[in-house]
């Protein structure tokens, strides 16, 4: 039975703890604990500002980790600071804003005693927190912040990962090595629950035939709770201890309990914490025990198995990320029925009846997805193409023709106040209206954009890549030296890179339908586009799986043009690429690549992002940019489905590299009397314009909340 009214949910530990920081600041600095504490302030314009002006390069060694940053800041900056009567204003105003927010009613006509629970094995919500290994825990994290923003009920469920995804290091011949870094939580802006007995609130989770006591923690993301999910206890067994250690660890058998853990013991928590959802939002397949765990609490309550199946189904949603079969993995049957440890039972299914929902074939290996598709209300893709791959690929599970197949779609979109850079959102604060950002998801909002004089977009423009060009240039000689490359090679990263040159990115997971090795598939032209007297620099980042040895033999194989001159000195691989990378990159790069393998891309999102900072696209007709892209506001290579993909590869790199020699280099280098690129700045217009409004998180919330939410 859950209890409608929470005996603990969390927010007083949250506040206790901010509290408990506030003791150690003076006083004109002690709002800053309560927004440690909460993650609304890394999307206010000025919060990082405001943090940062304590001790600025402290606070860039921390990561910007507002609470372990109060902690180790010395007390003689803490004071010099509170005895700044402007930063002191600074900070009350910041905290002003973020309580307003934080204080709004619910809206939305979802019903705040029985939000949304929202389920995802990653979340990239701020480097505070490494706790994501891609695109699918950025989107998550927006998602949050997003729901925040419109004040939508919701709570989300995820996994403390103590050592997070792993950080990356090339030697010099470019082959990539890991390692992990163990994040100190108490550091963190989570704190443990605790129940009313004081003591930290714990569930249990049967995992291969033991009981993994896993902690509750929270994180406070503006109005939304996201709770974590912790095992590393000294009640655990050893091997126990380590399922929520790393993320998407290399062992099937640990990713296995993971999703049990994240699956079973978020619907436990959730219970524990007196929370019970309106819709449970099971995002990608990891979460979906979390449906069995549901039906399993319906028949503890006294329902039978069929009338709790089907009340059920009417509660979870699913959205599918992954257009690849090989992305939907499937395990032994024995070993797959070990580790969920009786949940079937639980939920009243006997073997033969469990693997008919869990096998997408009669004798096949189980997996989550099905799973979660056949125990779904709604099941929705993340762009439109992907949704039409979607209903192809699943065609095997629903009888009929494909087009009956039932998965529609929500193409993703992306937190506009978390990725649109200081100048760019300058320019459209002054032309866009009052509170532009509030109506971000409306196509009017931008129609303003074609008023914006081109002097004043083309200045932000290249002040945003100024700021990426000096940050890409220290970086680059740190990564140099780490590699213990040769000295002139190590001053190359300096001495070329120009904040006037048109300035490409490419920055993405390294996976083969990726195709990262296209940018290196014509060595000649790519040194001619480099050092042309109009020249290219790049910029490329990007980690490959642990286990991808051959993803990794791509990133290797860029590194074999480094011997060429215009390479060395106008291209750089950023390593570790991470939230902070991304976010520079996006609103620095002037166009942004992507040249997966069609129709293997589900969305992506970092186009989106370069789109409202004034960047253009130069895409695969694949994921969202099939749908966003009308020879208007980008650039496109066709994106049909070929079977020789060889030939496909080198259709591809001819078309990028005519794309590039013929009209981007020119569109970019066609400059009027004042230095101006009039063309150029006519795109980047129709960019904001037409996709703009249609790719922020806003859009998407909207569609999720009113098509996919409401209905439950």
């Amino acid at each position: 039975m859950y209890l409608h009214h929470a005996p603990t949910t969390g927010a007083a530990d949250l506040r206790g703890a901010a509290a408990t920081l506030a003791l150690r600041l003076p006083e004109p600095l002690r709002p800053l604990a309560d927004l440690a504490y909460n993650l609304r302030w890394s999307w206010d314009p000025e919060g990082d500002a405001v943090f940062g002006a304590i001790a600025p390069r402290r606070w860039e060694e921390v990561g910007r980790n507002p609470v372990r940053f109060l902690v180790e800041v010395p007390p003689p900056l803490l004071d010099r600071a509170a005895s700044d009567a402007t930063l002191a204003e600074r900070v009350e105003s910041l905290a002003a804003r973020v309580d307003a927010d934080l204080t709004r009613p619910p809206a939305g006509g979802l019903d705040p005693q029985r939000p949304t629970a929202f389920l995802c094995a990653e979340y990239a919500v701020h480097d505070a927190l490494p706790l994501y290994a891609g695109g699918l825990g950025v989107l998550a994290g927006d998602i949050l912040k997003e729901a925040s923003d419109l004040a939508m009920p919701m709570v989300a469920v995820g996994l403390l990962y103590r050592y997070g995804y792993f950080h990356q290091r090339l030697d010099r011949t470019g082959w990539q090595h890991e390692f992990w870094v163990r994040t100190d939580a108490p550091l963190t802006p989570a704190v443990p629950v605790t129940g009313s007995d004081g003591q930290p609130l714990e569930i249990q989770v049967p995992v291969r035939d033991r009981d993994v006591h896993a902690r509750i923690w929270r994180v406070d993301v503006g109005r939304v709770p996201l709770y974590l999910l912790d095992t590393n206890l000294h009640a655990n067994h050893p091997v126990d201890r380590w399922i929520t250690a790393r993320l998407y660890e290399g062992d099937p058998d640990l990713r296995l309990a993971q999703y049990t853990v994240l699956g079973v013991g978020g619907v436990r928590a959730l219970r524990a914490l007196g929370i019970d959802p309106g819709t449970v939002h099971m995002n990608e397949g990891h979460p979906a025990l979390a449906a069995l765990e549901l039906i399993a609490g319906r028949i503890a309550d006294g329902h039978d198995q069929t009338s709790a199946m089907e009340r059920i189904r009417e509660r979870c949603i699913f959205t599918t990320h992954t257009p690849v079969p090989a992305g939907n993995e499937t395990y032994p049957t024995d070993r797959f029925l070990a580790t969920v440890d009786g949940a079937p039972e639980r939920a009243g299914l006997d073997r033969d009846s469990f693997l008919d929902l869990a096998c997408v074939e009669p004798e096949g290996e189980p997996g989550m997805t099905p799973i979660a598709l056949r125990l779904s209300r709604s099941t929705n893709a993340v762009s439109q193409r992907h949704g039409e791959v979607a209903r192809q690929m699943w065609n095997p599970l629903y009888p009929g023709p494909v087009e009956d197949v039932p998965i529609t779609h929500v193409t993703n979109g992306v937190h506009l106040p978390t990725w649109l850079s200081a100048p760019m959102r300058a320019v459209l604060d002054r032309h866009l209206g009052d509170d532009w950002t509030a109506r971000a998801g409306d196509p009017e909002t931008w129609a303003a954009v074609d008023d914006i004089p081109d002097t004043e977009l083309w200045e932000a423009r290249r002040t945003s890549r100024t700021a990426l060009i000096e940050w890409v240039r220290e970086r680059s000689i740190e990564d140099r030296l780490r590699r213990g490359e040769p000295l002139d090679y190590v001053d190359a990263a300096a001495s070329r890179l120009d904040p006037d040159a048109l300035t490409i990115g490419f920055a993405r997971r390294v996976a083969s339908y990726k195709r990262l090795y296209l940018l290196g598939s014509q060595p000649e032209r790519v040194a001619k586009i480099l050092d042309d007297p109009e020249p290219v620099q790049l910029f490329v980042a990007g980690k490959a799986h642990p286990k991808d040895d051959g993803a990794k033999s791509i990133v290797r194989s860029l590194f074999e043009m480094r011997s060429q001159t215009a390479v060395a000195e106008r291209v750089s691989y950023l390593e570790d690429y991470d939230l902070h990378i991304g976010a520079l990159l996006t609103s620095g790069c002037d166009v942004w690549l992507n040249v997966p393998r069609p129709p293997l891309e589900a969305s992506g999102t970092s186009g989106m992002k370069v789109v409202l900072n004034g960047g253009l696209n130069l895409s695969v007709l694949d994921g969202w940019w099939a749908e966003g892209y009308d020879r208007t506001n980008g650039w496109a290579i066709e994106g049909d489905v070929a079977t020789d993909v060889e030939h496909q590869d080198h259709e591809h790199g001819e078309a990028l590299f005519n794309l590039l020699e013929k009209e981007v280099v020119p569109t970019f280098y066609d400059r009027d009397e004042d230095g101006i690129p009039r063309a150029w700045i006519a795109i980047v217009k129709n960019s904001l314009r037409t996709l703009g409004w249609r790719f922020t998180a806003t859009r998407m919330m909207r569609e999720y909340r009113d098509r996919i939410y409401r209905p439950a």
